[in-house]
């Protein structure tokens, strides 16, 4: 059952409409490298405009919804982190032009606005009608956890991955990149470029990381209402983060660690929500002292690590994104 109108969710699909027509209509509507500084302000924008709204809904449908909202934000804002490092990966594994970037994202979130939202609406239909997938998100979430905890996030090959290995067989395809088109007429045929190849792979990457992301703020709340808004405004602003956060990312070495420890809390809470209730204040209070947490150890460590790196024959290797 969701606190919101027919109404609300017209108006809700409108206003991303109009936000991503004007972002690629009028805003980029000419392939640019992003700076770090534009980056930065569309990331506050966005990140202000998220934030509007989650007043909008503690307004109009009450404190647990605003906290549900606030709370299902912000561990998919911290969970988009990982998507962030396999986007980097993807572009100087193919040698994406900073040009085209932000366009390529652009795309991406658009088709994964799309697969979030039947994800939110099948598995809160799923959760409805067989409660005791609740418990196997649960597992899934925590094993996830648990693998993110012991992982380096050295080692990824997103180009190996099988899906994407039978569609480089089955289109096809040319090695030339050619502006920001995902398709060519060469010689009479109609070829795939590159662009459209790396979107496969972003499109992909997401699939994986909306498993984990929408099971966790399943573990928050069941209104589909709130699962999908807080996921599409986290979504609205990965292309700014992406270029915030593509030289910060060894920095926040505490990071990826803490988003193991949020998910293995949501996994626990879902499970045992049949017999133990945790408010949604604290919920979204643990969540938020653990990314900071995380992010607090990290700048402590910063300065440290920046002068181990530079000191001679101390076989620190500093890892990059591909590398």
């Amino acid at each position: 059952m969701s606190v919101a109108s027919p109404l609300h969710w017209l108006l809700f699909a409108v206003v991303v409409a109009t936000l991503l027509a004007l972002d690629l209509g009028v805003f980029h509507r000419r392939p640019h490298a992003l700076s770090f500084r534009e980056a930065a302000w569309w990331s506050v924008f966005w990140i202000a405009l998220a934030l509007a709204f989650n007043t909008f809904v503690w307004l109009r449908f009450g404190t647990t919804a605003g906290e549900e909202f606030l709370a299902g934000y912000l561990i998919e804002k911290a969970l988009s982190v990982d998507n962030v490092f396999v986007f980097l990966v993807l572009f100087a594994t193919f040698g994406v032009p900073a040009e085209l970037q932000h366009r390529l994202l652009f795309w991406g979130v658009i088709g994964a606005l799309l697969l979030r939202a039947a994800l939110v609406f099948a598995g809160v239909t799923a959760l409805a009608a067989f409660h005791w997938l609740a418990w196997v998100f649960a597992v899934i979430l925590f094993v996830t956890g648990v693998k993110l905890l012991r992982s380096t996030g050295e080692e990824l090959h997103p180009e190996k991955n099988p899906v994407f290995q039978l569609f480089q067989r089955i289109v096809p395809s040319t090695p030339r990149w050619h502006g920001a088109a995902f398709w060519v007429r060469e010689r009479g045929r109609r070829l795939a470029t590159p662009l459209l190849t790396v979107l496969v792979l972003v499109e992909l990457s997401d699939l994986v990381f909306a498993l984990d992301s929408i099971p966790a703020i399943l573990a928050i709340t069941r209104d589909p209402f709130i699962v999908l808004t807080s996921n599409v405004f986290a979504m609205l602003g990965l292309r700014a983060l992406t270029f915030c956060l593509s030289g910060l990312l060894e920095t926040l070495v505490y990071l990826r660690p803490s988003l193991a420890w949020v998910l293995m809390f949501v996994a626990v809470k879902m499970a045992l929500e049949d017999w133990i209730h945790v408010p949604v204040g604290l919920s979204l209070g643990i969540v938020g002292g653990i990314l900071l947490v995380g992010v607090g150890l990290s700048l402590v460590r910063a300065p440290r690590r920046a002068a181990g790196l530079h000191q001679p024959g101390d076989g620190t290797r500093k890892i990059t994104p591909g590398g």
